[in-house]
């Protein structure tokens, strides 16, 4: 008897606990993995959302555009973040997946400040990358070899860099990275170097080239002046249900579209004024 009645004082003393420390929450979670060009935005917009939202969690993994394809084609995460559209990537059975478009990204090469160029045209960039050029003084700049820094084969920004600079000519074989992050900081670091990011990761510590003329900004993206650029989709398997449903509509609401996407540096679709399909037909948005 001695046991039972102390054994219901304890339970009494942990519902009061329970009790004092306020109603019990039940977590829901989801997983958004892939581009790192789109990693930024998806974390930010995840922090918001979670904190406008108790108890619901919006898990943010890099590993890049081939990644979020094949994991989300795959049934393992919940998001798929890609740079492309997922009918360009070999192997993607792209039939089940729903195309979520939350924003644009501007790509544009960055390199080490102080090679002496600032403005390269658009066969010189190319030039660059399929080894037609390897010192800066040949380019009107200092006499300084130039170090290529490629994005990896399974990366979105390659894949998009590769079609509007490359236009189907074969990069040189370079060292590769996947992140932008760590892109930057090489480029940064190591003189004479180039490389490409989104606009989003510019900052003081390297350098963004014009090309022809054209600076890489939000506002010549949205004629398509500024070429390099892509689509920022958020795909899923099949249509979103549950918290990935919320989560999505909460990417598409005015909290992101209206202040945080060009706080980060992205553009908003609503400031386009071209609409560009998967061959790169473009045509103007009435």
């Amino acid at each position: 008897m001695k046991l039972r009645y102390v054994s219901a004082i304890v339970s009494l003393a942990a519902v009061f606990a329970l009790s004092a420390c306020g109603p019990v929450v039940d977590e829901e979670s989801i997983t958004a993995v892939g581009s790192s060009a789109l990693q930024p935005l998806v974390e930010a917009a995840g922090e918001q959302f979670s904190a406008e939202n108790l108890g619901k969690f919006v898990n943010v993994q890099g590993g890049g555009t081939g990644t979020g394809l094949s994991q989300i084609a795959a049934g393992a995460v919940d998001i798929g973040n890609s740079d492309i559209f997922a009918e360009e990537r070999e192997g993607i059975d792209a039939s089940q997946l729903v195309d979520h478009r939350v924003a644009i990204v501007g790509i544009t090469p960055i390199v080490t400040p102080g090679v002496g160029v600032t403005d390269l045209s658009m066969e010189e960039l190319r030039g660059i990358f399929t080894g037609k050029y390897s010192n800066w003084s040949e380019l009107g700049g200092k006499n300084l070899p130039i170090v290529v820094l490629n994005r990896a084969k399974g990366s979105g920004t390659r894949a998009t860099f590769d079609k509007w600079v490359l236009a189907g000519e074969e990069s040189i074989i370079t060292q590769e990275q996947e992140s932008n992050g760590t892109v930057r900081q090489i480029v940064a670091s190591t003189p004479g170097t180039i490389s490409y990011v989104s606009f989003s990761y510019v900052n003081e510590d390297v350098e963004a080239l014009s090309i022809d003329g054209v600076k890489p900004t939000p506002e010549n993206v949205t004629t398509n002046a500024w070429v390099i650029w892509a689509y920022e989709h958020m795909y899923t398997n099949g249509e979103p249900t549950g918290l990935t449903k919320e989560f999505l509509d909460y990417m598409l609401s005015e909290d992101v579209q209206g202040n945080l996407i060009e706080a980060l540096g992205y553009i908003p679709s609503t400031q386009m004024k071209v609409d560009r399909d998967i061959e790169g037909n473009v045509t103007p948005i009435e």
